[in-house]
């Protein structure tokens, strides 16, 4: 019932990916996630080899927040395929109205937008559904989703719990690793907190889940010990931020700085050259020295004089 998809993100494996549930010939096919516009051809075709169904047959989409690789198409199935879309109640607005999105994240990435995401536009409003903390998505006689609001990689977070499976869907908040590797926070601003994201991870270790799957990439093998990975590293990336702007070096000639740093810690953990552009494809380093240097400036400006 539960299949991975590979979106193959800018055609490299094993970065994006997506928890298809099949609910059955009549109640259809349920995403978790669907990634950027740009790997819609690639979902479309692992839809086809590996479940033998379509697009069409997609009859909901549960995202677990609205940043671009993991909402960014959400559209295009909703649009074009009549998806019922379920998104964190925060995120709603700017799936009717990307264009503050679009202005926000032009100023990052300029010309590359069209390259990283494809196309974003607005979402028809009778296809989206608020998803409230606690309440229960049934999808399907068999299949029911309880939603947790899980804060700290984003306000609009949320994830999932299948509790027949012992079961989470959990987007970003329980980190990134590819390949198996180190798992390692994705901090972008605007919204990073330590404090709620640690409330967020406890929330999910009180449910002990067997199984856990994030969007990069795939099941989190021992997904308690990872949490405690997760956290680890988590803060040690905060604290050498902390540290610098502290001693008031720019943030600015700080990504160089970062990036080694990061790079040093996931080359001691024996990654490739390969793995370690895997992890910069799915994780920046420049997203998190702005993510993490905003939540000291915004919520402990006191540590740092």
């Amino acid at each position: 019932m539960l299949h991975l998809l590979d979106a193959r993100h800018l055609g490299r494996p094993g970065i994006i990916s997506i928890a298809a549930l099949d609910l059955g010939a009549d109640a259809g096919l349920a995403l978790i996630d669907c990634g950027p516009d740009v790997v819609f051809d690639h979902l479309a075709t692992a839809l086809r080899e590996q479940l033998g169904r379509g697009p069409e047959d997609v009859r909901h989409l549960v995202l677990s927040h609205i940043h671009f690789d993991h909402a960014g198409g959400a559209w295009r199935w909703a649009r074009e395929f009549g998806t019922d879309v379920h998104v964190h109640p925060r995120g709603a607005a700017h799936l009717l109205d990307p264009s503050k999105l679009l202005a926000s994240a032009t100023q990052i990435y300029g010309d590359r937008m069209s390259r990283l995401w494809g196309a974003i536009e607005p979402l028809p409003a009778e296809r989206l559904h608020l998803a409230e903390d606690n309440a229960t998505l049934r999808l399907c006689d068999e299949v029911a989703l309880r939603v947790l609001a899980t804060p700290g990689h984003a306000q609009h977070h949320n994830a999932y719990f299948w509790e027949n499976e012992s079961t989470v869907f959990a987007g970003d908040v329980a980190g990134c690793t590819i390949a198996g590797g180190p798992v390692v926070p994705p901090c972008p601003p605007p919204d990073i907190h330590l404090e709620a994201w640690h409330a967020s991870l406890e929330r999910l270790r009180a449910l002990a889940p067997r199984h856990v799957y994030i969007t990069h990439f795939g099941e989190l093998a021992e997904p308690l010990r990872k949490f405690d990975e997760l956290e680890t590293r988590l803060h040690q990336w905060a604290g050498w931020m902390r540290d610098r702007l502290r001693a008031g070096e720019p943030e600015a000639a700080l990504l160089p700085a970062f990036n080694a740093f990061v790079l040093e810690g996931l080359r001691a953990q024996g990654l490739s050259e390969s793995e370690l552009a895997a992890y910069e494809q799915a994780n920046p380093a420049f997203m998190s020295v702005a993510g993490l240097a905003r939540y000291w400036r915004k919520f402990h400006p006191e540590a740092l004089a």
